[in-house]
């Protein structure tokens, strides 16, 4: 037997795996203090009122003969994809039916899409990045390239024609520096993607945030993006999934090279490796795009925005230099007093009670910064601005 020996090229703790385990030891041997999590992207809200409905009444329908569902589509059920490519109407995409794929997190996809690419690719990745997109190429042996994100492009790198990439991330709005590329940048990066013949895999997991109308919610709202882009998206920030998990992909039926279509290879893939979402999940995420659904889902992510804006503020107030804040649920900030990023978590764990994310977890480039969500309740986010300006 032989294992992955890439593996061994990776960290043995994932990020979010060490922000935890600090944190439970500093709550065990502190239990009289009370901690505020502002780390990990996990949203607080329950599921909207019109989501649950549909929940139970999917529910309902699995103990009837004639509504009982089995094995699903591999692709998702039509009810789910039509909403899907609705919602994108609304924002002047058209999709075909047939380019969307239903999967049970963006997530999961990010990662699994690389079955569909040979190993000799080059990857082309930000810095800092979410650790998804690195981990997952390493332990397959993939060369990756970092384009340098940094204060002074506001951590918003552009392409460089000199670097000869083959698969390239994009985030935007951006975890973890909540940083958002404008249209003009995305097509900037849309044409050095059918220069080079490569593909964009663009992660749209936090489009809902976005209300500047010069920044893109779908990688194809841009010109020559549907000849170079797979677009990952995802029902955790938009409707509070994370515990329910549902997502989508959409891979546009022009996309392939070396005659092979990419849309019918990752068809292959799914329908080899992949039994589909559960029926009742995706009658809830159908539900989040009704008339009703939208309404109740847009209160949720207002109530969202509104404590990124209780942070920036604070941060605004303090002199302190950070991205995101708006079109975002993060807020990414330059620690204070030059510390490093573990040295500001421990600093602020310790004396205020407040968790956020080290951003040299990210990579090289997150040294000296710090992400901070706006996923918590009101309550506490008031209050832990409250301790940081104190502190």
């Amino acid at each position: 037997m032989k294992l992955n020996t890439h593996f061994k090229d990776i960290s043995e703790s994932y990020l979010f795996a060490e922000v935890a385990e600090r944190t439970s030891a500093y709550i065990k041997a502190n239990p009289d203090k009370k901690v505020i999590k502002l780390g990990i992207g996990d949203v607080t809200l329950p599921l909207a009122p019109a989501v649950i409905s549909a929940l139970h009444s999917a529910a309902d329908d699995m103990s009837v003969q004639e509504t009982f569902k089995g094995y699903g589509p591999y692709e998702g059920y039509a009810f789910l994809r039509e909403s899907i490519q609705n919602y994108y109407r609304s924002h002047g995409v058209e999709l075909a039916l047939d380019e969307i794929f239903v999967s049970d997190g963006a997530k999961s996809d990010l990662g699994n899409i690389l079955d569909i690419f040979d190993k000799d690719n080059t990857v082309l990745v930000t810095d800092p990045v979410y650790p998804v997109y690195v981990d997952t190429n390493t332990m397959a042996g993939r060369k990756v390239l970092y384009a340098c994100a940094n204060e002074e492009n506001g951590f918003l790198p552009m392409p460089d024609g000199k670097v000869k990439a083959d698969i390239i991330y994009i985030c935007s709005p951006n975890n973890p520096t909540g940083a958002a590329y404008s249209k003009a940048q995305l097509k900037e990066w849309v044409d050095y993607a059918n220069k080079q013949k490569a593909v964009i895999l663009f992660d749209a997991a936090y489009e809902c945030f976005i209300t500047d109308k010069n920044l893109a919610r779908s990688i194809f709202e841009i010109e020559g993006a549907r000849e170079c882009a797979i677009e990952f998206c995802s029902f955790s920030k938009i409707a509070g999934f994370t515990g329910t998990r549902c997502g989508y992909t959409v891979i546009p039926k022009q996309l392939g090279a070396d005659g092979l279509n990419a849309n019918k290879l990752w068809y292959r893939r799914q329908s080899t490796k992949f039994n589909g979402v559960p029926y009742i999940v995706q009658k809830a995420a159908a539900a989040v795009f009704t008339e009703q659904g939208q309404k109740e889902i847009n209160a949720n992510l207002d109530y969202y925005r509104r404590n990124a804006k209780i942070i920036a503020d604070c941060m605004d107030k303090l002199g302190i230099w950070y991205t995101g804040g708006k079109n975002s649920p993060y807020i990414w900030l330059k620690c204070p007093g030059g510390m490093g990023s573990w040295e500001f978590f421990d600093y602020l764990l310790n004396n205020a009670q407040v968790v956020g994310t080290p951003g040299a977890g990210f990579g090289a480039n997150g040294e000296g910064f710090f992400r901070l969500t706006a996923f918590g309740s009101y309550e506490l986010t008031l209050e832990a601005v409250k301790r940081i300006e104190k502190l």
